[in-house]
């Protein structure tokens, strides 16, 4: 089956200047994750869907793909439908979504998200990694709750699955799983994510995933590596960004 991963990349962040233009490592940080995505070889194309002729610019210099989207989608979901509809990407099966902000997304989740649609487990695939409490009672945590088979049974912000009694915490905490922003989908189900309205879920929690969910459709959740950097949305982050990067990727001169 052959994989289309898009990487949406909006320039208008909030807590985040500039975001996708911002340097990592002395590169954008969109390319950083482009680059990223590239050398898993999941995927046979890696786009970048943006509203941005820099971030366009960025991308094209390297030797990359990137194409122009509306300015006015509601979501990156939505800005990566429009690009799998476009006919130079009409022979892709699968299509991966990976967030323009995760420069070192694990390999793992992509690979596991992916290989929950093309086994045929379910339409639409993602990830999710072993949490502690901090992340059990962090708003900024998305947890997900699985049945046996690995289905999601719920996504949310709040602390799930919630422990009544304290002798059961030690369980609660061997089930707490924080989901990762990495979607695959077949052609299929990402048409009718987008075609479905806005659940009264999805905005009370302000989770998207919780929209086909709500509608029946089955979403895998694959098992991922705990990531030590997470997505970039603040100053904070990209400081500890590029920390990391220099620690791990950084060439150093012989003493």
């Amino acid at each position: 089956m052959r994989v289309l991963a898009i990487i949406p990349a909006r320039r208008a962040a909030t807590r985040l200047r500039d975001k996708p233009l911002r340097l990592l490592g002395g590169a954008p940080l969109i390319l950083r994750v482009w680059q990223r995505v590239s050398s898993f070889h999941v995927a046979h194309r890696v786009v970048v869907a943006t509203d941005d002729v820099e971030i366009l610019s960025v991308i094209e210099s390297a030797g990359g793909t990137a194409v122009m989207t509306d300015p006015d989608h509601p979501s990156g979901t939505d800005r990566i439908a429009q690009v799998a509809e476009l006919h130079d990407f009409s022979n892709a099966d699968v299509i991966l979504n990976v967030q323009g902000d995760e420069p070192f997304v694990d390999e793992l989740a992509v690979r596991g998200a992916v290989g929950i649609v093309t086994s045929g487990r379910a339409s639409i695939g993602t990830a999710a990694m072993p949490a502690g409490r901090d992340a059990l009672h962090s708003p900024d945590c998305v947890k997900v709750v699985c049945g046996d088979d690995g289905r999601a049974l719920y996504f949310s912000r709040a602390p799930i699955p919630f422990a009544r009694d304290i002798a059961d915490a030690p369980l609660q905490e061997a089930r707490v799983r924080q989901h990762l922003g990495i979607y695959a989908y077949t052609r299929d189900a990402l048409r009718a994510w987008v075609q479905l309205p806005v659940h009264p879920l999805e905005q009370i929690e302000r989770l998207e995933q919780l929209r086909p969910l709500a509608a029946g459709m089955h979403i895998g959740v694959a098992p991922a590596s705990p990531v030590q950097v997470g997505g970039i949305d603040t100053e904070a982050d990209l400081l500890r960004a590029n920390a990391h990067w220099h620690s791990v990727y950084a060439v150093r001169s012989p003493a």
